[in-house]
């Protein structure tokens, strides 16, 4: 192993990349914003090596990224970030004083999540035009999505062996390489039969690929991709709000606390290690339960 001084920026990053996805099996999404935000962070240090920082000088980087705009949420991500990377360096006894240890993360409060109502939801499910192969095939990945709560990377990661068809469930790796197997029912997966039986193969002609969701280009579905899709879909079906890439998720989740689901219930089904990630939820139940109020109620 090289000795760390001599290390170039990108050598002590994926070193440390490397180590904490063997340990805790991250997602590439995560690691790569880990890479990014150490980039950032490189970057503004101009020369300076990671290994070589100070408590003042990582309090005046987070003052910089204030002072250009960068939001709380991003910043709280970005020390979040170099606590890691710091944290590997100083169990590795290659530092010896962890720069982030007296550094206060940025109050980000807690925002609710942006969701759809029941309503909405059917006015996007209804939107592609099933008699085409690839609205089929959207029809049945939105239907998918809702029905099951996935993320949508781990939506478009699936491929056919993780559904069963005969007990209507999908197999799903999720953050930290963590399996767990969610129902679909029975109105997404006749999409899904349907799908698989007149519009896959048509889609791919000759060619092979071992995705469930497929492409013109014989590949399987991007995030962007999908992502694009739905955008277009909910502009189609006339659903003017901020859509992200967790709104279907979101929906998911709500339209069931509002139905009387058990939270703990709804954790393990969106693959929630934490309790308190999945209570966000009932606050958005909540909020939506306020509004009903406020809108119907003759003294609301």
């Amino acid at each position: 192993m090289k000795p760390l001084l001599k290390m170039t920026v990108d050598q002590l990053i994926d070193q440390f990349l490397d180590a904490v996805w063997v340990e805790q099996g991250l997602s590439d999404n995560t690691l790569s914003a880990y890479r990014s935000d150490l980039h950032i962070f490189s970057k503004w240090l101009a020369g300076k090596s990671l290994l070589d920082v100070d408590n003042g000088q990582l309090s005046s980087f987070l003052a910089y990224l204030y002072k250009n705009g960068i939001s709380n949420r991003t910043s709280a991500r970005v020390l979040s970030s170099l606590r890691r990377f710091y944290g590997y360096y100083i169990r590795e006894n290659r530092i010896t004083i962890d720069p982030t240890a007296l550094i206060d993360s940025p109050y980000i409060g807690r925002s609710l999540p942006t969701s759809l109502s029941e309503n909405d939801v059917e006015l996007l499910l209804a939107a592609p035009e099933v008699a085409h192969v690839l609205g089929l095939r959207d029809k049945a990945m939105l239907e998918m999505l809702y029905a099951t709560g996935l993320r949508v990377s781990e939506l478009v990661d699936l491929k056919f062996e993780h559904i069963s068809f005969r007990q209507g469930v999908v197999r799903v790796t999720g953050k930290g390489n963590k399996e767990r197997l969610v129902p679909v029912g029975e109105e997404a997966m006749s999409w899904l039969d349907n799908y698989m039986a007149q519009a896959r193969t048509a889609i791919l002609g000759e060619r092979q690929c071992n995705a469930l969701f497929v492409t013109r280009r014989a590949s399987g579905m991007t995030r962007q991709g999908f992502w694009y899709l739905i955008k277009r879909y909910a502009k189609k079906a006339g659903i003017d709000k901020a859509l992200s890439p967790h709104t279907l998720r979101h929906a998911f989740a709500t339209h069931l606390l509002n139905h009387g689901a058990d939270l703990r219930v709804v954790q393990l089904l969106l693959g929630h290690s934490d309790l308190s990630t999945t209570q966000i939820y009932t606050h958005v139940a909540s909020a939506r339960l306020k509004e009903l109020h406020t809108k119907f109620h003759p003294r609301g």
